[in-house]
């Protein structure tokens, strides 16, 4: 009876042992890490985050559901977007370390929900990217016809994701400068749209709003929502920022204002130039072709294969850091961990998402697996909601440098919105994604064995 008590009692000294080293590493900055992304790098990482191919197609969609209207529905979306925005910039400027929401999660819910959140967010990285490159390849068609099957699809998806993987391994400032010029590049085009297509806009076009009703409303809005996530990707590197706690909440904001305006502007141009545009699958091209010609159509065309391609080195970018921080906390091997004696990166956990990514990325039979990467990401936000009031009331949580106006009511309300969200998926869409989150509670049991099998000699 004593052996076993004695037993019991050592398991229980080593749980209680790992937690508290866990909890002195969240209290401590990333050793080994380069400290090179700026505030104005990490508005970009928001910006490529955020845009990606949805705003090329959404337009259209929106505008079918609730007619002029729509540019109220982006306008409306902002603002359910900006209540978890603001719940992110207090969370995040509480910690210096990588991790973003896994982190947040761990710190305020324990090691299990957090293990849950980093592995869903992980998978959601993942499988964003295979999708997303699968999507270049289709805009590159429009260009190369051959590159949408065989070998000059699999030479373009390896070489992108080998780049992005190179480039992302010799060191985090190089990262950060390619994914500033793709944020650049990929501005420039729906800038340009913007900027010439008000001249074109036909006022008739605004006819007088006709109140398009709930559903109908709510749905456009569901449907923008995926056009405004990617904001956490900026999140997620902070044990690489050299001021996150002070950046990080100004740079959420700024990103989701300047989004904000950009998608309003360009909804009004495509309702005020298209008159087919509740018909059209490629409303932005069909836009600009209307008041620019052939070429106005192939500029935006290759202006969302960019967008498409910056979104990618973010993912690329950000990826890699959740492994990277739940191998710190114990929650993975430690190999995941590893820094990279020269560039100072996380090379491992690197180039380990980077094998996976190519592999799903050829593979072609990931898109199933698409809706992981929104309900994952959803998934994370409702976490990060709930995490403020408790990261509020908890003993020796580090403080907040940005403190929510209305925090508390403003959690509530952004919790009810995301599980709002969450509640609009069907059954066939969340099955794999309950499947991918069981497979996480499994692998994060089989861990927990293994990290505890081996007790003290003569025990």
């Amino acid at each position: 009876m004593r052996s076993g008590i004695s037993i019991a009692g050592l398991r229980y000294a080593r749980a209680m042992t790992a937690d508290r080293t866990a909890q002195k590493v969240l209290e401590t900055n990333d050793v080994g890490l380069v400290r090179a992304i700026r505030k104005w790098d990490l508005v970009a990482i928001a910006l490529n985050g955020i845009i990606g191919a949805g705003i090329f197609g959404l337009p259209s969609r929106v505008y079918a559901l609730t007619g002029t209207a729509s540019i109220l529905a982006v306008v409306g979306c902002a603002a359910v977007v900006g209540l978890i925005v603001i719940c992110f910039a207090e969370v995040s400027s509480r910690y210096n370390r990588s991790g973003g929401p896994y982190l947040y999660a761990r710190q305020a819910f324990g090691s299990m929900v957090g293990f849950e959140v980093g592995w869903m967010l992980w998978l959601a990285r993942l499988t964003s990217f295979a999708a997303n490159c699968n999507l270049l390849v289709l805009y590159l068609t429009f260009f190369w016809p051959a590159v949408g099957a065989g070998w000059p699809r699999a030479i373009v998806i390896t070489g992108v994701v080998v780049s992005l993987t190179v480039i992302n391994v010799v060191g985090v400032r190089r990262a950060t400068s390619v994914g500033n010029a793709f944020t650049i590049a990929k501005v420039l085009p729906l800038l340009l749209l913007v900027g010439v297509g008000l001249f074109f806009v036909k006022p008739q076009n605004f006819h007088a709003m006709v109140n398009p009703g709930y559903r109908p409303f709510s749905t456009a809005v569901l449907l923008l929502i995926y056009a405004f996530t990617g904001f956490e990707t900026a999140v997620i590197p902070v044990g690489e920022v050299k001021n996150p706690r002070r950046d990080l909440p100004a740079a959420l904001l700024i990103a989701l204002g300047l989004v904000t305006v950009l998608y309003t502007l360009i909804q009004a141009v495509c309702v005020g130039t298209l008159p087919g545009l509740a018909q059209s699958t490629r409303p932005l091209a069909d836009a600009a072709g209307g008041f620019m010609g052939t070429a106005g159509g192939s500029i935006i065309t290759a202006g969302a294969a960019i967008s498409i391609l910056g979104n990618l080195s973010i993912i690329v970018l950000a990826a890699p850091r959740i492994p990277f921080a739940m191998a710190e906390l114990g929650q993975l091997p430690r190999a995941l961990s590893e820094i990279h004696l020269k560039y100072k990166t996380p090379h491992v956990s690197i180039l380990v998402s980077g094998v996976i990514i190519l592999v799903l990325s050829l593979s072609g039979s990931f898109m199933e697996a698409l809706t992981i990467s929104t309900l994952a990401r959803l998934f994370s936000y409702l976490a990060t909601c709930a995490a403020l009031p408790v990261l509020r009331r908890k003993p020796g949580a580090p403080a907040a440098l940005f403190r929510a106006p209305a925090g508390l009511a403003l959690s509530g309300l952004a919790v009810l919105l995301s599980v709002w969200l969450l509640s609009n998926v069907s059954w066939d869409e969340g099955r794999n994604t309950i499947i991918a989150a069981a497979l996480g509670l499994i692998l994060y049991a089989a861990l927990w064995f293994w990290n505890r099998r081996e007790l003290p000699q003569g025990a």
